[in-house]
């Protein structure tokens, strides 16, 4: 098997804790991405500009963070998943703290491309060291701590974007972000052989790493599945990049109570992650992905007619659940498709954040025709692709 860890101890094939460790790399990716979701009202006004202008921070970020997955996660197959990990962190650390010192929007989106181009060899490489490290009827465990701490970074980065912007101001923000990417990066550095054991073994083979990708996608289920990868991330990345602003607009919160509304999205993850990844592995794939594309469509349809601040608030949380029954599963899933598993993984996160931005950006070109409407399409979309996805997924496991 191409990557493969030589040297993982026994105890590593069920203990957990290394995933928590490599995890956090990912959930630090995921808090810089999504934490100036609260942000917009303040950043455009700081910058002289329109919310709708500043608002294409986020998919500059997520679209830079798609796209170079292709490149990082081939070369963590030929280079070591530790030697990518590392160079990650620390490129995403440094443009972090750049972006601190900006003074204007533009600047803002150059930095935050640069920054997702710098870390997008964390998720994938961490995915496929799980499938190195994991076999198939543990790895939704393993797989769903790592996407908890996706939904977790996510929803922790909104939340706490918005609380220290109202006490410190946003720079500081970006300065402590830096510094505690330098500090998982030292923690994975002193643990880097129980993580990745004594001796990485790295692939000898110089396969072209496009017909490594042809190859896979030439398969009728990996297209599929990577449909659905696509999909599911554009409809929550654009559905959470205006989530602030909705309690902006029509519960007239601040910044601090914006980021607590936003809270709940990764409270479900954080706190439910393993067990969902169990569910999967015992109950089979094919049952839990479509229950988790449901629960997406109706939560977002919901939010469209306005509740109360507190149903909003739960419907907040129920949407992150629908992103723990799928996107883990899906991630699972992708990790069969080959035996060159950073070829795989590459284009798991490739399709996974380039739907990150694309979300963001479709929903900031769209919003014109009202936030509610906007999310009323976004949910009758992934309804209709809910009710595929029986068909679709019927023969996982």
């Amino acid at each position: 098997m191409n990557g493969l860890n030589k040297g993982v101890s026994t105890a590593a094939q069920v203990s957990m804790l290394p995933v928590y460790m490599l995890s956090l790399a990912t959930f630090v990716v995921m808090f810089q991405g999504f934490m100036v979701a609260p942000l917009l009202p303040t950043l455009s006004e700081q910058f002289g500009t329109n919310v709708r202008h500043v608002s294409f921070i986020e998919p500059a970020y997520l679209l830079g963070y798609g796209f170079f997955t292709l490149v990082y996660a081939p070369l963590s197959d030929r280079f070591g998943r530790f030697r990518i990990v590392a160079f990650c962190l620390i490129t995403f650390s440094l443009f972090t703290l750049l972006t601190a010192f900006v003074d204007g929007t533009n600047q803002m989106i150059f930095l935050r491309l640069l920054t997702g181009i710098g870390a997008a060899g964390i998720a994938p490489t961490t995915i496929s060291w799980i499938s190195d490290t994991y076999p198939y009827e543990k790895r939704g465990h393993a797989l769903g701590i790592f996407f908890g701490n996706v939904a977790g970074g996510t929803a922790f980065g909104a939340s706490t974007g918005g609380l220290i912007t109202s006490l410190i101001g946003w720079q500081w923000l970006f300065v402590g972000v830096a510094i505690i990417g330098l500090i998982i990066f030292a923690l994975i550095l002193i643990k880097q052989k129980n993580i990745f054991g004594q001796r990485e073994t790295v692939a000898k083979s110089r396969d072209n790493i496009l017909l490594s990708f042809r190859s896979i996608l030439s398969t009728r289920r990996a297209r599929r599945t990577y449909f659905y990868v696509l999909f599911n991330g554009m409809f929550h990345s654009g559905i959470f990049a205006w989530l602030g602003y909705f309690f902006y607009t029509n519960y007239g919160l601040n910044q601090l109570h914006i980021g607590l509304a936003l809270l709940g999205y990764g409270i479900p993850g954080l706190l439910l992650g393993a067990l969902l990844g169990r569910l999967a592995d015992h109950y089979g794939r094919n049952k839990i992905i479509p229950l988790g594309l449901f629960l997406g469509a109706f939560t977002v349809l919901l939010l469209s007619q306005h509740f109360s601040l507190a149903a909003s608030c739960v419907l907040v949380a129920l949407l992150s659940l629908g992103f723990d029954l799928s996107h883990p599963l899906f991630a699972a899933i992708a990790t069969t498709f080959s035996s060159k598993k950073g070829a795989a993984t590459g284009l798991f996160a490739f399709f996974l954040f380039s739907g990150y931005g694309l979300g963001s950006l479709i929903l900031s070109l769209i919003v014109n025709i009202g936030l509610d409407r906007a999310y009323q399409l976004f949910g009758v979309s992934m309804l209709v692709a809910a009710l595929c996805s029986i068909f679709v997924f019927r023969k996982e496991k």
